[in-house]
């Protein structure tokens, strides 16, 4: 069975632009519109800082505080989620006298979590922004970002392992810039990075793999289908070789790379340079060949999916923010992401500075009316 969690209410201070708003939601459509700047996609931005990760703009922990704050901020929802009715917290407590580390707090009904990948009990997280709109003719690294994303909305201690496969990285490339680096210590290095490195990998492998399975499935429709490949061996040797079996190939190549990794001053294998490979299927091409208006629907198609995949794999309907992605669909794909979003049956937050782009679900709605202040703040009230 699963369960489709809902914000019934949320709460944020000292958040972006907003020193303080609250937003009360009775309905699984949510509607954000204003013009542009007024702080739309900041209330979409702290919803996502709901779950593990630095949301949906990757800020610094301090950047998201409002400015000429007190460089503290908090946001909180009311959740009727997976584990029933909950109160979720998070943000940023500004050391005494301004010195020394911000530290970002979780709490869950006001009791102290160690950290945001306890919410995903009661929340999972999905969204397209328009930042995404590059990521098939940007950087491997966008990709790679993206399909991570992707895994932690499943496993939400896979930003854990990142980070430390990052860290083991970075210590071996340290070892290795000594003239004489000690061998034991290198291979401790190696054999701690092996070990991240194939989790790392099998958690990707396996979503992509079933995502994967999931376009297939979906067939033709209004949004086009896709082709996903990870170009990365140990993905691919994830799938059907033993973990332990994999780590050793991995030992063998760190070990056996090391000077060239010496003179490049980097590791030159391994998953952290993995790239997701995706195809416009209706035309058998590459994403980054298609046009921008079949890679926005391709973007679509992905979110559609994995939002169904979560569902599927972790018995959660994600909760999904849509950030001005309704403006650049012609009326017959509008009317079909609407009709998707219905099928899906999550709770949805769209955003957009257009009020008429979502005439066809305003009735089925909660509206908010999003708009900038003389003083800067900005002001949000329900229209319907």
């Amino acid at each position: 069975m699963t369960v489709a969690p809902q914000i019934l209410k949320l709460s944020l201070t000292d958040f972006r632009s907003w020193t303080s708003a609250t937003l009360n939601v009775s309905r699984r459509l949510v509607v954000l519109t204003g013009p542009n700047g007024a702080g739309k996609t900041n209330i979409l931005e702290a919803i996502s800082f709901l779950g593990p990760g630095r949301g949906l703009r990757r800020a610094t922990l301090d950047a998201v505080a409002r400015e000429d704050g007190p460089g503290s901020w908090a946001v909180a929802a009311e959740v009727e989620g997976a584990q029933g009715l909950a109160t979720l917290g998070t943000g940023l407590l500004a050391p005494a006298g301004g010195d020394g580390p911000h530290a970002r707090k979780c709490r869950i009904d006001r009791e102290p979590v160690g950290a945001a990948t306890a919410f995903a009990e009661h929340l999972r997280l999905v969204w397209l922004v328009p930042t995404m709109d590059g990521l098939f003719l940007g950087p491997a690294s966008e990709r790679r970002r993206f399909l991570d994303r992707l895994v932690l909305a499943v496993h939400p201690d896979h930003a854990t392992r990142v980070s430390a496969l990052e860290r083991a990285l970075r210590g071996r490339n340290r070892l290795l810039e000594s003239p004489s680096p000690d061998p034991h210590w290198l291979d401790a290095a190696e054999h701690e990075t092996a070990e991240l490195a194939v989790a790392v990998a099998a958690a990707r492998a396996e979503t992509v793999r079933r995502l994967a399975a999931t376009l297939l499935e979906r067939g033709a429709g209004p949004f086009p289908s896709a082709g996903l490949v990870l170009d990365g061996w140990m993905e691919q040797a994830a799938l059907d070789r033993p973990a332990i079996e994999v780590e050793d190939r991995y030992r063998t190549v760190l070990r056996d790379n090391r000077g060239r990794d010496a003179a490049a001053g980097r590791t030159l294998d391994g998953p952290h340079l993995t790239d997701l490979l995706v195809s416009f299927a209706p035309k058998g091409i590459a994403a980054r060949d298609a046009s921008t208006g079949e890679q926005k629907a391709l973007l679509i198609t992905l979110v559609l999916a994995h939002a169904g995949l979560v569902a599927t794999m972790t018995g959660i309907a994600p909760v999904v923010l849509l950030d001005e992605v309704v403006a650049h669909l012609d009326p017959g794909r509008r009317g079909a992401l609407f009709e998707a979003l219905g099928a899906l049956g999550a709770q949805v937050w769209m955003a957009g500075a257009d009020p008429a782009a979502f005439a066809g679900i305003a009735a089925e709605a909660d509206v908010f009316e999003v708009a900038p202040r003389p003083d800067g703040d900005s002001l949000v009230r329900k229209v319907s």
